[in-house]
């Protein structure tokens, strides 16, 4: 309830305004996308709470160092090993299989530094877990931020990711700049 209130205060005084589709009802890996800035954590965070979606969401292991492991841990944190990103899938399966969350958050594109592509890990957890995928995004050139439709993987990658393209065309971001066109290192027929 509180975190619901902080929420409607956020989004009341914001010059960002919520503009979503409604929450999944089911579990799902919610996509926060075009990842250019740290706002988009302040972001998420009042989507989540305004919709009433219980997240858990993914950090490099340095953000849980000292005192602010018990904030980042009580605001959803998982922290990644970035020395061993093969595990980070494996360890997810494990988290979803043990805690029944209503939405992981994975940012595909990485962090906010130069890449040429999305990292596969959201589709591959997909995969082996059977989750949706609900399309979570940041517009900054019309303030707009939210949940976007959620869809089911169909294993036929190229495919997936053209309907993923679709919906993120005319996104840009906080940093239109640091923008990542969502493609696939492994996307078959793809340069």
């Amino acid at each position: 309830m509180m975190k619901r209130l902080i929420a409607s205060a956020f989004w009341s005084i914001s010059r960002w305004r919520l503009a979503s589709e409604p929450a999944p009802r089911r579990p799902t890996i919610l996509i926060g996308a075009p990842h250019t800035s740290n706002w988009d954590f302040i972001l998420m965070l009042g989507i989540a709470w305004k919709l009433g979606i219980r997240i858990r969401w993914l950090g490099k292991s340095s953000l849980f160092d000292g005192w602010r492991g018990p904030v980042m841990r009580g605001l959803g944190g998982i922290a990644v090993d970035r020395e061993s990103p093969g595990e980070v899938v494996s360890d997810l399966v494990r988290h979803v299989s043990e805690d029944k969350v209503t939405a992981i958050v994975i940012t595909p594109d990485g962090t906010r530094g130069p890449h040429t592509h999305w990292k596969s890990g959201f589709y591959r957890l997909a995969e082996q877990t059977g989750l949706p995928v609900t399309l979570g995004y940041v517009d900054r050139p019309t303030m707009t931020t939210g949940l976007g439709p959620t869809i089911d993987i169909t294993g036929d990658i190229a495919a997936d990711m053209d309907r993923i393209r679709d919906f993120y065309r005319d996104k840009s971001g906080l940093r239109p700049a640091a923008r990542v066109e969502p493609r696939l290192r492994n996307e078959p027929g793809r340069g």
